[in-house]
């Protein structure tokens, strides 16, 4: 029999835009504005709701995905139920210690120490000296900081940062453990402990709430997905079918992407595209090959990063991930000032017939904004490999074979 950790009921969480205002604080001031008010009309507040209606249970061994666009109300979720905001409407219940790790640092005391912030979010967490102390050696190892376990944590990277945090939350034991984004700070061979590290907490009878973009890591995590769209529930239920729908959702095919707004006051996208020499972008032949075209403007001066792009199929399998920066030794370089176009040139002879995604992403400031199936294009069976002779396979490359005549 399964024990029920978090019964979420009808979860809404509603934000006014706008209705903040400081507090007029002295007479003079209350004079001031009681002036300029007068004769204008008092602008109607802007009522925003993040979620609405938002109904699932989480049982022990159980590990839920939450999916969705930017701005669909995951975070949201995730605070709600880390009881870091109250919902509007709706309630929450929870059967057991809760940690969460929905953002880099958060939680940390950037003048404490590494080692002072294992107990300081130990105790956060409930739990006693002596149990953290039972856990610190495996939580530091888990981390690999330890070097620098007695430095405070403001001078640490965010990958650092993120290690730390994780390993807190995932070695003291709660009931729930909540994942937003944040794992996508750390490098791989870390993303897979933490996949490792959660899978044990399931096993051992807790229960994992995970938000991703990456719909490959949720299919390999999770037993059941919930999706939301604009703060809503659109479908919930088993991963495979979830994901699906989720791919399929809006696909109509488009070879080029051109964003309503700026996405900063330092980057701007004109236009992201596919280019082939077919007049046909949507459908390309297999042997034909293709580009990805950039074009941007780098209003401002930022801090390293680098272009990057992830194609996936329609069951969200990773097909292939590449950046503007594989051919050189770092993961980031420089921006120029101005207008740039990028390209990306994908081979032909290398997709097996079907369709795929785009998924872009870009610097603003400290992190990557992510911008999930910008374009959708399908590879035909024309000229294929695989049409040739059914061979299988992910990727259908044309590799290059030589023979030599032996004396």
């Amino acid at each position: 029999m399964s024990k029920l950790l978090v019964s979420s009921r009808a979860i809404g969480k509603k934000y006014t835009l706008g209705a903040l205002t400081m507090p007029a604080l002295s007479l003079r001031d209350r004079v001031t504005e009681a002036v300029r008010s007068i004769g204008k009309k008092k602008a109607a507040p802007n009522e925003f709701w993040a979620l609405r209606d938002v109904s699932f249970d989480l049982h022990d061994a159980e590990v839920i995905g939450v999916i969705g666009r930017n701005g669909a109300g995951k975070s949201t979720l995730l605070k709600v139920i880390s009881q870091i905001t109250t919902p509007t409407e709706g309630e929450v219940h929870l059967f057991g210690r809760v940690a969460s790790l929905l953002e880099v640092g958060v939680g940390f005391h950037p003048e404490l120490s590494g080692r002072e912030n294992v107990f300081l979010n130990g105790a956060i967490l409930g739990m006693s000296r002596v149990e953290i102390r039972r856990k610190f050696d495996e939580i530091v190892a888990f981390a690999e900081v330890e070097p620098f376990i007695d430095t405070p944590v403001k001078r640490y990277s965010s990958g650092m940062y993120v290690r730390l945090a994780f390993a807190v939350a995932a070695h003291l034991e709660p009931d729930v453990l909540i994942v937003d984004e944040v794992l996508a700070v750390g490098d791989i061979a870390f993303q897979r402990k933490c996949l490792g590290k959660m899978e044990d907490i399931r096993q051992k009878g807790r229960a994992v709430l995970v938000v991703s973009h990456n719909m490959s890591l949720i299919s390999q995590l999770c037993e059941k997905v919930i999706w939301l769209d604009a703060g809503r529930v659109v479908k919930s239920g088993p991963t495979r079918e979830v994901i699906a729908a989720y791919m399929a959702e809006g696909v109509g095919g488009s070879a080029e992407w051109r964003p309503e707004k700026a996405q900063s006051d330092a980057f701007e996208y004109h236009r992201v595209a596919i280019e082939s020499a077919s007049l046909d972008r949507v459908n390309i032949a297999a042997d034909a090959g293709f580009e990805i075209a950039f074009d941007y403007t780098v209003k401002k001066p930022l801090p390293a990063g680098r272009l990057a792009l992830l194609v996936t199929a329609t069951d969200g399998t990773t097909i292939f991930a590449s950046a503007n920066t594989d051919d050189t030794t770092a993961l980031r370089g420089p921006w120029p000032l101005g207008r740039q176009r990028t390209r990306c040139r994908v081979p032909g002879h290398l997709l097996v017939p079907g369709q795929y995604y785009v998924t872009i992403s870009e610097p603003v400031e400290a992190y990557d904004m992510i911008h999930e199936r910008v374009l959708a294009f399908t590879i035909t069976e024309e000229n294929s490999l695989i049409a040739r002779d059914g061979r299988r396979g992910v990727v259908a490359p044309l590799l290059e074979w030589r023979s030599e005549p032996v004396s």
